[in-house]
């Protein structure tokens, strides 16, 4: 299995610590958090990097994201989430405000929202087997976009604009190995897309 160095925040952070969100304002995405969590899709792995993130769209291009370093807790409270309040792929810049700094994707859930109104849920996971059978058969960044990096940010919009991702809604990340994203109208769809792609190619997923 190859441990690649998600975790680690490439982006210059703009951080403005504040109160943690309400329980009710995260209920949802602390479901499907968990659920990606009991999955493996979400986690750590043996060197200690966690890996996957989910946001969710609060108001406008605003969305609240799971925050770094998050992958080894079995279940998230208010205070692992953070909300990414505006980012400047030039600058390399994410701006945040909550308890937590932001996830090491962020800029690539925020380029997303910001292309497609209409979505709502953002879902990044990594499985092996997964990622080998989607590489280059669903929609696919190109080679040298790593993770969390205004390349793969730009590599994002660009398949926004001229394949058919918005309607597939899944992609894989060439530079990034094991990575898979998913998003949707809500994070119930987004995570149906994703579980729905493990059973088409018959890889279980607990």
């Amino acid at each position: 299995m190859a441990v690649p160095d998600e975790g680690y925040v490439k982006f210059q952070a703009v951080w403005e610590r504040a109160d943690a969100l309400s329980a009710p304002k995260i209920a949802e995405l602390s479901h499907w958090r968990n659920e990606m969590h009991c999955r493996h899709l979400i986690g750590v792995y043996e060197n200690g990097i966690g890996f996957g993130n989910i946001s969710q769209r609060s108001e406008g291009n605003q969305f609240i994201i799971t925050g770094t370093s998050t992958g080894h807790l079995s279940s998230l409270s208010p205070s692992h989430f953070t909300t990414v309040t505006d980012f400047d792929i030039e600058k390399n810049t994410v701006y945040c405000c909550g308890p937590i700094l932001a996830s090491s994707e962020a800029m690539s859930h925020a380029v997303i929202y910001k292309k497609c109104p209409d979505v709502f849920g953002v879902i990044h996971v990594h499985h092996t087997q997964a990622w080998e059978q989607m590489l280059d058969r669903v929609t696919t960044t190109e080679e040298g976009a790593t993770y969390g990096s205004p390349e793969m940010a730009n590599s994002i919009l660009n398949l926004l604009n001229i394949s058919d991702l918005r309607q597939q809604k899944i992609f894989v990340m060439r530079s990034h190995p094991e990575g898979i994203f998913t998003f949707g109208e809500t994070l119930e769809q987004a995570a149906q897309i994703l579980l729905g792609k493990f059973q088409e190619l018959k890889i279980p997923v607990q």
